[in-house]
């Protein structure tokens, strides 16, 4: 049973396919072929990610395998595990090459490991296995250091090793020296940046003075009574527009003219001197009033010219400039924080000069009226004010700081970069080792240190204890390597098959011989090497050389079950007979062999070489979206069409079977194509007509080149007339044509006694 794994959604018809000493499954590709090969590699090796990585895409249950096993009851894959394995499982598929020959053209240090297991067998593997345990051992002993290591954090070590992390002494007051060395080191590494940069300027707004103001305000002219007051603006008003302006310059012109010994109007030539009326003008037009208005309005623009304009605004810029000072400075000394909410500076300040500003206009407007601060103006222009003292604080502070920077720049010109950066390392690094969370974990790195080199005193007794296992196993095995790429019709051979002692524990190493010269595994500096010699036929024959050379020096390989998978891959055809011939003498010499591939052909050879021995055949075949296994009769796919239409003719002659006719009409020229191209390879070669094949016959009749005697050319000739009536080339109208039944039978007669011959 296979269920929801790969290609295969839920394969139930498996339970009655049983495997036999030789199994051969055909599969197309993507119909499944490598994860049947997957899951008999799990099966073996009790591997279950090969298996939950090939769970079957959109399914919601896990995958669930069963295999029944001659022995032992079945095989069941369930919640991620099997509940038994067959170890007696050996496989050759892409995956032995990449982990025993090459990863594509490169032979890699885990593939010459892998290749050490195979040479040594189950007595050595137990002995290298004691040798692993202490290999593994020691890299455990490894990881545990990198992990004490890199407990130990990385930015307060720096480029400091462990060891000497760990043997660092404390000093006093390191978090002062820190500190300084950092900006020291800082400004040294910006030496060009420190000198070019400008220091803190002065900040400053002006404050609102109210005392001037609030005289100002207060002002009046005492000999301008309110009644003459009221008098004269009353008058002005019913004057309209300019009203004031016009009786102004009335009054001006008659002083200056003086019309009249009685000041008569220049209008109605009266009297004014009596005039109640003149008399207030002049006071309210006399110099006194209009240079009391005239303050006011000097006042007015002075205050704006002090509180307004661009002011707000370079006050805005200096404090950007001064904040853009502090975050480069900082960096570099200790400076003071530019901590200024410029927003609500910018509001007091706004509503301060709005509410004088509003006091002023209202003093324009009625310049003899005394006008009174209030309270609520008071505290905003004190707010302002405190605004000011808290700007003008800072800018003193930074002033003062300037000093501090100037021995800054000073001391960056001539500072050593390097040697400020290994300070701050060094003095970070003490700190950092004498922190209570820290200093045990330097004291565990030590004491695991010791540890590894005792296993490592270990591990040198067990490797000599392969070593002298491996005098024997290795020259063994490279001999039946070369023997094997012999027999495999190989051109190349190996050198010497040697053991290698390496730090991650065993290896094997060889050179390839090419008409004799040595050729190294790995790259060679543009040299002849392995990745740039051996073809890919020439690697998958080298992979299947160590394979079938493990095999054979495995004392238990009777009991070995063979799954081969594709092994003809980029293999000629000359080649992959020598390897059908190798894997016939391999079925006699194991329990049993199952070969998967996508070769039809391949598998037909297969099972045509491999006689006297009990055999099935099975193939991989879609199934809705999925895969199904099904039984497959090989012998019916070893049948040609030739066969197919020469059974059919028979087939026709002795039944009589007209619904046929047609068919057997049609491939009487095939069947002598077929005859003649195998008869006379020479002179009937692929692409040429049966048509000029004849002509040919004729031609050389009674030559010595003679090819069909008179009456056989003559034969040919008169089933060649009959045949063509049915042939696609000779006539158009040849599915149409009328067929007699006596006539076709005679013909086929004729044609069967032909190729008969």
């Amino acid at each position: 049973m296979l269920r929801n794994t790969g290609k295969f959604d839920n394969v139930t018809e498996g339970a009655n396919l049983p495997f036999a000493p030789l199994t051969v499954i055909y599969a197309e590709n993507a119909r499944g072929k490598t994860t049947l090969a997957a899951i008999l590699r799990s099966l073996a090796t009790g591997n279950s990610n090969i298996i939950l990585e090939r769970h079957r895409l959109n399914a919601p249950h896990q995958p669930h395998i069963v295999v029944e096993l001659n022995n032992g009851g079945p095989a069941v894959f369930q919640n991620g595990v099997w509940s038994q394995t067959l170890p007696q499982l050996v496989i050759f598929d892409d995956l032995f090459v990449a982990e025993n020959v090459c990863s594509g053209i490169e032979v890699s240090s885990s593939q010459r490991q892998n290749l050490h297991e195979l040479i040594i067998g189950s007595e050595g593997v137990a002995l290298n296995a004691a040798l692993q345990e202490k290999v593994e051992r020691i890299e455990q002993h490894n990881r545990q250091l990198r992990e004490r290591a890199d407990a130990i954090p990385a930015d307060r070590r720096g480029d400091i090793t462990v060891e000497r992390f760990c043997t660092l002494q404390d000093e006093d007051d390191l978090p002062k020296k820190i500190a300084d060395a950092e900006r020291s080191l800082a400004a040294a590494q910006s030496a060009q940046r420190v000198a070019e940069r400008n220091t803190f300027s002065a900040l400053a707004i002006p404050k609102i003075s109210l005392d001037e103001i609030a005289t100002l305000l207060a002002r009046s002219l005492p000999d301008l009574d309110a009644e003459a007051l009221a008098r004269v603006q009353d008058h002005l008003l019913t004057l309209g527009a300019d009203g004031e302006s016009w009786v102004s310059d009335g009054l001006r012109l008659l002083d200056e003219r003086g019309l009249g010994a009685a000041n008569d109007c220049p209008f109605c030539a009266q009297d004014l001197e009596n005039s109640p009326v003149l008399t207030h003008y002049r006071i309210y037009f006399a110099d006194a009033y209009d240079g009391l208005k005239q303050e006011i309005l000097e006042a007015f623009a002075e205050f704006e010219r002090q509180q307004e304009g661009e002011i707000p605004a370079t006050f805005e810029r200096e404090v950007r400039q001064a904040v853009e000072q502090h975050q480069f400075w900082k960096n570099f000394a200790d400076v003071p924080e530019v901590a200024i909410d410029t927003q609500q500076i910018a509001i007091n300040w706004r509503s301060a000069r709005e509410a004088v500003k509003t006091l002023l206009t209202a003093k324009i407007a009625s310049p003899l009226e005394a006008i009174a601060i209030p309270q609520e103006v008071r505290n905003l222009v004190e707010q302002h004010n405190a605004g000011c003292n808290r700007v003008e604080l800072l800018s003193d502070e930074l002033l003062l700081a300037n000093q501090q920077l100037d021995l800054v720049k000073e001391q960056a010109r001539e500072a050593n970069a390097v040697a400020l950066a290994s300070d701050v390392q060094r003095l970070k690094a003490i700190e950092a080792r004498f922190e209570a969370d820290i200093a045990p974990l330097c004291e565990a790195y030590l004491a695991e240190k010791q540890a590894k080199a005792d296993t490592e005193a270990e591990r040198t007794a067990a490797r000599a204890a392969l070593d002298l296992h491996r005098e024997n196993a290795f020259p063994a095995y490279g001999a039946a390597i070369n023997d094997y790429l012999r027999r495999l019709n190989a051109s190349f051979r190996v050198g010497p098959v040697d053991p290698v002692n390496n730090r991650a524990g065993s290896s094997a190493n060889y050179t390839l011989l090419i008409d004799g010269s040595p050729v190294p595994l790995g790259a060679n500096n543009g040299q002849p090497s392995f990745s740039n010699t051996l073809s890919a036929g020439d690697r998958n024959t080298l992979a299947l050389a160590f394979f079938f050379s493990s095999i054979e020096n495995d004392p238990d390989r009777a009991n070995k079950i063979v799954v081969i998978d594709d092994p003809m891959t980029s293999l000629d055809e000359h080649r992959t007979l020598h390897t059908l011939h190798e894997m016939d003498a391999l079925t006699r010499q194991v329990s049993a062999m199952i070969v998967l591939s996508h070769s039809k052909p391949f598998l037909l050879g297969v099972w045509d070489k491999c006689q006297q021995i009990q055999k099935v055949g099975y193939l991989i075949g879609r199934a809705g979206a999925g895969s199904t296994l099904s039984s497959w009769n090989v012998s019916d796919s070893m049948v040609t069409e030739h066969d197919r239409r020469f059974l059919a003719a028979i087939a026709y002659l002795e039944n009589a079977e007209p619904e046929n006719a047609r068919r057997v009409a049609e491939s009487l020229r095939p069947m002598l194509e077929a005859y003649f191209r195998v008869a006379y390879p020479n002179d009937f070669p692929p692409g040429s007509l049966l048509g000029q094949f004849h002509r040919t016959c004729t031609q050389r009749i009674g030559t010595p080149r003679q090819v069909l005697n008179v009456d056989d050319a003559g034969e040919l000739r008169a089933i060649l007339d009959f045949a063509n009536r049915y042939h696609h080339d000779t006539n158009p109208a040849y599915a149409t044509e009328l067929i007699n039944d006596a006539e076709l039978e005679d013909f086929a007669q004729r044609v069967l006694g032909f190729i008969r011959r």
